[in-house]
């Protein structure tokens, strides 16, 4: 086995909760809320529909539910189940280094392993924090735009977390790495052009093989040996890298500063988000004759006008997209789930913006990033109204972190058109006392959309 796979396996099996510092367990728990939510908002989206529909046919032993329905099935297809619901909103936190991605999309893995193992909430912190590090150090240490998808990052991150709930150490966990490194590498092409519904789907199918990587190591399936340094390893494909520290013994935990998000849309639209919000209102739509966003070196994925990004015509392309955002925000004043219906996307005063607006790199904010998520826009209006804002971070950077009432009130806002209130404050208080559950399905057990007794008594 390669000393990457051996170093890696080292830490995970070594890994204990009491090494946990409270910030990061705090941190955790903040996460956890914060993804499903995410999970609840987007129950009856269609992708995450033909997910359950497909998790429905098979029963696991042992099984693991899917939120919502509370229906068994295996603890893969669970993972993949939740997993879509977790990120179709393109909701949840997001990391950057030299890539990006979202390592929350972990819990899907983490919570179907431990749903399946009865463990802990100690034990799905501890797993969740350990796919965070092996994830986010992934993402600080492999360049961008190498033609492989962040799900990579993510189904190596859920093969570890997965092992550890079922307690792998060793050769086992060296396995379960090893067998989600060879058979898992995804295309960017998943996130290039007009987007697809499989844009929300494939960090999903990394925990659903994730979870299956570290089945397959626990009952014995050995993986390659040199699955990270070999000749066509891992290295081939992303370049050679090195594990920087792992969190402990000082290091910080990387759980803790990851980006919690604000809006519903892709990372980098956040700040040009924030920053349009400051500007709504000051020049009324149709007297918008110019909008220039100045930002970092992703202003290059819009040089070409002919980009689906200049003309979204789904869901997917739209909250990936920096322009159609920011008009959305000046329209609407905020940006929801709503922002990307049908309607909104076929509205014509976007499309009459979107060939108003003009989109450049700033060489000092490339720099800057990614300390800095630096934008600026500056809008022209009718008779020489010129109005001009700018942000350093977005709301829900670390650096410009959400409170916890501002993670509770986002659960809320998204638990509510399929949870009672009684329901969403029960989930809050066990989450929020997550270390203390000897069963991580007390918890789990509260995402049944279903009335129950009780349920119909509002405040």
């Amino acid at each position: 086995m390669d000393s990457m796979i051996e170093q890696l396996s080292e830490y995970a099996s070594g890994l204990r909760y009491e090494a946990l510092p409270r910030e990061a367990v705090h941190e955790c728990k903040r996460r956890l809320i914060d993804t499903l939510g995410c999970a609840t908002g987007a129950f009856d989206a269609r992708p995450v529909e033909i997910a359950r529909d497909i998790a429905q046919r098979a029963v696991g032993n042992p099984p693991a539910r899917i939120l919502g329905t509370q229906e068994p099935t295996t603890p893969e297809l669970a993972a993949f189940a939740n997993g879509v619901a977790m990120r179709y909103l393109d909701f949840n936190d997001a990391t950057f280094g030299k890539s990006a991605g979202h390592p929350s999309d972990i819990f899907a893995a983490v919570i179907a392993a431990a749903d399946a193992a009865r463990a802990d909430g100690r034990t799905l912190i501890t797993a969740a924090t350990l796919a965070y590090e092996v994830f986010c150090n992934l993402a600080e240490n492999v360049m961008r735009d190498q033609g492989w998808d962040h799900s990579v990052y993510g189904v190596i991150a859920s093969a570890v977390g997965a092992a550890k709930v079922f307690g792998l150490k060793g050769e086992q966990m060296a396995n379960a790495i090893a067998l989600a490194v060879i058979p898992n590498m995804a295309l960017e092409q998943t996130r290039t052009g007009e987007l697809s519904m499989w844009k929300g789907c494939a960090a999903p199918n990394a925990a659903r093989n994730g979870v299956f990587a570290a089945e397959l190591a626990r009952e014995g399936l050995t993986g390659p040996g040199e699955a990270v340094e070999g000749k066509w390893g891992l290295w081939r494909a992303l370049g050679q890298f090195r594990w920087q520290p792992f969190g402990g013994r000082g290091v910080p935990f990387r759980i803790t500063g990851t980006h919690i998000k604000y809006f519903p849309a892709v990372i980098h639209a956040q700040t040009p988000i924030t920053v349009a919000l400051e500007l709504h209102g000051k020049v009324a739509a149709d007297e918008i004759e110019a909008i220039a966003i100045d930002t970092y070196w992703v202003a290059e994925r819009y040089a070409d006008r002919r980009n689906a990004l200049w003309r979204p015509a789904t869901r997917e392309t739209a909250d990936h997209s920096i322009p159609y955002c920011v008009i959305a925000a000046f329209l609407d004043g905020g940006i929801t789930e709503a922002s990307f219906s049908n309607e909104r996307i076929a509205d014509p005063r976007i499309a009459r913006l979107l060939e108003r607006t003009t989109m450049r790199e700033d060489p000092a904010y490339t720099k800057a990033h990614p300390d800095e998520w630096r934008c600026r826009i500056e809008l022209a209006g009718r008779g020489g109204n010129k109005q001009v804002a700018e942000a350093r971070h977005f709301k829900g950077h670390a650096k410009r972190p959400l409170s916890d009432e501002e993670i509770e009130k986002k659960f809320q806002g998204l638990a509510r058109k399929v949870l009672p209130p009684g329901r969403i404050r029960g989930i809050l208080r066990k989450a929020w006392a997550l270390d203390e559950l000897p069963d991580v399905g007390e918890l789990l057990a509260l995402f049944d959309y279903r009335l129950q007794p009780g349920d119909e008594v509002t405040e």
